[in-house]
Parts: structure tokens; C-alpha cells; sequence
């Protein structure tokens, strides 16, 4: 049976990968909260083999709080207590050899395992963290906190789905298929990945606190963040591969 993830194809930037897909995983409740940042001050968090790259003058980091279940290596059934945990992104936007993709600065999850195997087989710098996200009307109570590092806010969309069109700054932050990431001997690697387009609706959000990009030695303009809420998506996701140093 075919993934649902793998239903529409047309949307992709470039041809799936031959190789089969080994992991899935669908993602809930999800706000990307994104705050414009000067490229300089990215470019010491970065391997120089990646381009940082801008969108009308400026880059982009984003914070990225959801949850997420389904979460196991194909064909594997879900586990209880290992296959369902809140998770919070920061993350950028950078291109190795013409194909844009998503650099994590930092990836929180509320189990210790999937740290360990996400810092195993993804080489991702994930972080244990005490996290929680609760329904709150029809919005969500989002918390997140580990040494160095909280955020804590809530959020709710105020709309209906409104797909980015191509071209848009909507568009450019969320539609990547790819995301990079550096071994602990120096080398480059990717992961693809695969869904359907995004399914975003606008959103409204009140930040209670965060530091997540301190963490990092960064800080962001102080005018409020774009936000965009997506229900659900289901994701495949492809065993990395070695691409550069």
C-alpha cells in the first residue's frame, strides 16, 4: 500500500530518490514562527560548504513547535512510548549544489530514545528536553524547557488552509525536501524527505518566553514573528547520504 505521504508528487522541486524511503512519521499541531536574521550572523553556526541563503535581502530562522506520531524505521509497527512525542525545531534555510534545503541549529524532543537515534543516524543535534503541548480551545499551550534553553507560548490558527503559492516567502520557508546535517567526523550529509504540500492556515501566537536562540549566541529583530499553522502531515523521510566535507 502506498504511503499517504506519497499521493501527490507534482509539487517536489526534483524526482524522488530510486532507493526506497526508510522512516515515516506524521507531524501535528505544528506553528513555524519565523523572524528575518542577517545571514553574517548565521554564517559561524554553519559548515562553509552550505550557502545561506536569503529571500529579498534577508535570511530566515524559524522556531518550529508541533508533535508528532507514527515515528518508526519501515516496516516496523508503531511503539508505544517511542513512536508519539512533542518536538521543537530552530532552524535555517541553506542550498548545497543548487538544492535548498533546512540546516537545525537545534531539534528538542520529549524522548530520550528518538534523541539517540536521531543523533545516531542523522547526525542531528537533538536535545532532551521536558516538553508538553496541550489543546486549548482551538488553539494549543506549548512548553519546552532543558538547560540553556525554554520556550513556552501558545498558538492557534485564525483561518482556513490557504496553500503558498511558488514564489512567495511562504513558499520559500516551508516547502524543502531536504535537510543537511554534519557527521561527527566533519562530512556534509543530507536527508531526503517527502510530503504533500503544506496544508498552512494563518496563525496568531503569544510568546510567554523564549531562548532558544540565545542558546545559539543569537538574537532576532524584535518586531513580531510571521506565523503560519498546519494541522497534519504525513511524512517519508530517506536514509542520509554522504555529499560533501
Amino acid at each position: 500500500m502506498m504511503h499517504p505521504a506519497l499521493s501527490q508528487l507534482a509539487h517536489r522541486p526534483w524526482p524522488l530518490p530510486t532507493r526506497p524511503w526508510r522512516w515515516r512519521q506524521t507531524w501535528h499541531d505544528l506553528l513555524f514562527a519565523h523572524w528575518p536574521i542577517p545571514a553574517a550572523a548565521l554564517r559561524p553556526l554553519v559548515p562553509p560548504s552550505l550557502t545561506i541563503q536569503e529571500f529579498a535581502g534577508t535570511s530566515w530562522i524559524g522556531l518550529v513547535p508541533f508533535r508528532m506520531t507514527g515515528v518508526m524505521r519501515r516496516p516496523l509497527p508503531n511503539l508505544p512510548w517511542v513512536s508519539a512525542f512533542p518536538e521543537l525545531n530552530v532552524r535555517i534555510y541553506v542550498e548545497h549544489d543548487g538544492k535548498p534545503g533546512v540546516w537545525f541549529l537545534s531539534l528538542d524532543a520529549g524522548n530520550p530514545l528518538a534523541v539517540w537515534a536521531a543523533r545516531r543516524f542523522f547526525h542531528l543535534p537533538y536535545f532532551w528536553a521536558r516538553m508538553s503541548i496541550t489543546a486549548q480551545g482551538d488553539g494549543f499551550n506549548y512548553s519546552s524547557r532543558r538547560a540553556g534553553a525554554e520556550f513556552s507560548g501558545t498558538y492557534r490558527p485564525t483561518s482556513d488552509v490557504c496553500p503558498a503559492a511558488p514564489g512567495t516567502l511562504e513558499h520559500w520557508l516551508t516547502e524543502r525536501y531536504c535537510l543537511y546535517a554534519s557527521a561527527p567526523d566533519g562530512s556534509l550529509w543530507w536527508n531526503e524527505v517527502h510530503h504533500a504540500p503544506w496544508p498552512l492556515q494563518p496563525a496568531e501566537a503569544s510568546i510567554g518566553r523564549n531562548t532558544m536562540f540565545a542558546f545559539h549566541g543569537l538574537a532576532t529583530d524584535p518586531g513580531p514573528p510571521l506565523l503560519h499553522f498546519a494541522r497534519r502531515l504525513d511524512v517519508v523521510v530517506w536514509n542520509g547520504e554522504r555529499v560533501g566535507v
